[in-house]
């Protein structure tokens, strides 16, 4: 087995039989995208009830939509995962896409208290590495490390706040992080995410960066929360680092917005509830043997998920076609990769498994943007593929 291959063990839920999962597969036979569920161990085309991932979401009860769909099994799903990495893939044969097409892709940041203090240091660091060790004991003496028992936005936060301007240590990231207002940003343009098995992609004018493992929302145009799936936030802390003005450079990047591996619709055997209660984990598998492990758990969050998906739509912010919404990460990986104090970085080659017992794992190996697949097929792309097929 390779250090890229995929399984339904691997990919899967927990309680995959009793999820109601929504993926999209791309059918060579039909030159586009395909909506399927999983039922026993095949992948059911829904396509003629659900032309889009979109359509499907903004069902009133999307999970019993989609169990109730009729459709037509297109391969199992261990024939199709294995089909999805693009090292051998056979064009001839489906594979697993990203399972969001039409909907805006946002994230938000400084979500936790320890991806905060994270975010300070970048800024004050000015995107150096080096000089982070020495910034994050200043910073934490200021502060301390546990802010997750401040409210964001509450008299209390407003203290600290005076408290920390009057020292001359106040930050555009605290600002978010412990102010009344989030931050919420466009990630990525929509049909442009990237699902489990493909390369993420790596900014070559980036030095210093990491995976963000997040569970991302997945919210209808009207504001209801329907689901969620998992996703990796690549961020590049050097570009970030050097302005806040650099964000979408350091965000919005070729294959820089993975995805997946399916929305796991909610129901009555997973609420957000659950997603407020769920660890997601990561694990980084380099090339030249380096390991790392990290965690993130909502239940930490500073903000919760249902005020950052208000934050994102309502009145002022509107997604007709809806909305997946990163809730941001608590992990930050300072571990040592090449040098004492260096802190760590990607490497080309790099293994990045993001997992949750409810909503599976997504895998994604790190390459340079450059070398990733380059994005072709989008809105209208789809809009011609599906009237072609006449599903319009």
């Amino acid at each position: 087995m390779s250090r890229f291959s995929l399984t339904p063990d691997q990919t899967l839920p927990k309680d995959a039989a009793e999820a109601a999962l929504l993926g999209r597969v791309w059918r060579p036979d039909v030159a586009g995208p395909a909506i399927v569920t999983l039922r026993g161990d095949a992948l059911v085309d829904v396509t003629r009830a659900f032309p889009t991932s979109r359509d499907l979401c903004e069902a009133p009860d999307p999970a019993a939509a989609l169990r109730a769909a009729a459709g037509e099994p297109i391969g199992t799903l261990s024939d199709i995962l294995a089909n999805t990495p693009v090292d051998g893939r056979d064009s001839n044969k489906p594979w697993l896409l990203s399972p969001l097409d039409l909907q805006a892709v946002k994230a938000a940041g400084v979500t936790f208290a320890v991806s905060m203090l994270e975010r300070v240091i970048e800024e004050k660091a000015r995107g150096n590495p080096a000089a982070a060790v020495t910034i994050r004991a200043e910073i934490e003496k200021l502060i301390g490390d546990d802010l997750s028992k401040l409210k964001p936005g509450s008299p209390e936060a407003m203290h600290l706040k005076e408290v920390l301007i009057k020292q001359g240590a106040w930050s555009q990231y605290l600002e978010v992080g412990i102010g009344p207002d989030a931050e919420i940003f466009t990630k990525a343009p929509p049909m442009s995410s990237v699902g489990t098995g493909f390369d993420a992609g790596l900014h070559p004018a980036s030095t210093w960066n990491n995976p963000e493992p997040e569970v991302v929302l997945i919210v209808a145009s009207d504001g209801r929360i329907v689901g969620a799936t998992l996703g990796n936030d690549v961020n590049l802390r050097d570009v970030e680092g050097r302005s806040a003005l650099l964000l979408g450079k350091a965000k919005d990047n070729n294959a820089a917005a993975a995805v997946g591996p399916f929305i796991r619709l909610f129901d009555g055997g997973f609420t957000l509830d659950h997603v407020r209660n769920t660890t997601v984990t990561l694990t980084v598998e380099g090339e030249d043997g380096f390991p790392l492990e990290g965690s993130s758990s909502i239940a930490r969050i500073s903000r919760d998920p249902a005020d950052l998906a208000g934050q994102m739509i309502g009145p002022h912010h509107q997604y007709p076609d809806g909305a997946a919404l990163y809730l941001g990460t608590m992990f930050a990986p300072i571990k040592d990769r090449d040098t004492v104090g260096g802190g760590f970085t990607h490497k080309y080659g790099d293994i990045v498994t993001i997992a949750a017992p409810e909503l599976g794992a997504l895998v994604n190996r790190m390459r340079s943007t450059s070398d990733c697949e380059p994005w072709t097929f989008g809105a209208s792309h789809l809009m011609r593929s599906l009237a072609k097929r006449g599903l319009l």
